[in-house]
């Protein structure tokens, strides 16, 4: 229950700062909507265009848990990643908020599971993700960036729900070890603490999800990793 209104007060604070809080100066805002918009991509600072493509990656990351999770909920999660997709963490928070803990999987995998729950989906999330971070870093102007966070509402809640997308992932990724038979707490903290890579470096190394609720093949399954 605590997690659950933590959640929502997260997700009504966000709404409130996002809408109020911000800069109010709308025009930066108009100005780099449209260029995103139109492909006048070279006219954007590199790293406010890989902040904004990383969200991206971020929502595929916790479609890679979510999707599966949602297989054993009450709700779908494919409703909450569509509303996140135009609204970023605002549409993802309510998922996390009206889910409950599961840690058990049942039924078969389809096509897209597969997909979902595939390593090299990881990898390919990862080789992206390095390049993005590749080219804000070197090819961005960090000082523009400044001054475009405390002038663009856009740029700036852009920044904080990134930051949002990052912290929250531990509160789905206990569920997601133990489906998998991952008991190992340095291996939470390790993915936990080291914000969007540790996410991908897990993506990449957590061993498949077995359908099979077999102690031995649980075991077999999470010796992989380790």
């Amino acid at each position: 229950m605590v997690r659950k209104i933590t959640l929502w007060l997260l997700w009504a604070g966000f709404i409130v700062y996002a809408f109020l809080l911000t800069p109010e100066r709308q025009a930066a805002s108009i100005t780099l909507l449209k260029n995103l918009f139109t492909l006048q991509w070279a006219a954007i600072n590199p790293i406010i265009l890989s902040i904004f493509a990383l969200i991206g990656i971020l929502l595929l990351i916790y479609s890679c848990v979510l999707f599966i999770d949602g297989r054993m909920q009450k709700i779908p999660f494919w409703p909450f990643v569509a509303a996140g997709a135009g609204t970023g963490v605002i549409g993802l928070i309510p998922y996390l908020a009206l889910r409950e803990s599961n840690q058990t999987f049942s039924g078969d995998k389809d096509a897209f599971l597969k997909l979902m729950d595939s390593r090299w989906t990881g990898v390919i999330l990862s080789l992206n993700t390095l390049a993005l971070l590749a080219f804000g870093w070197l090819a961005g102007d960090w000082g523009d960036f400044v001054r475009q966070f405390h002038s663009s509402r856009f740029v700036n809640a852009m920044t904080v729900a990134f930051c949002l997308f990052c912290v929250l992932f531990p509160t789905v990724l206990g569920d997601d070890m133990a489906r998998r038979g991952i008991k190992d707490q340095p291996v939470f903290w390790a993915v936990a603490l080291v914000p969007l890579l540790g996410p991908l470096v897990y993506l990449c190394l957590r061993p498949p999800l077995s359908v099979s609720t077999d102690a031995g093949v649980r075991q077999a399954s999470a010796a992989t990793l380790s």
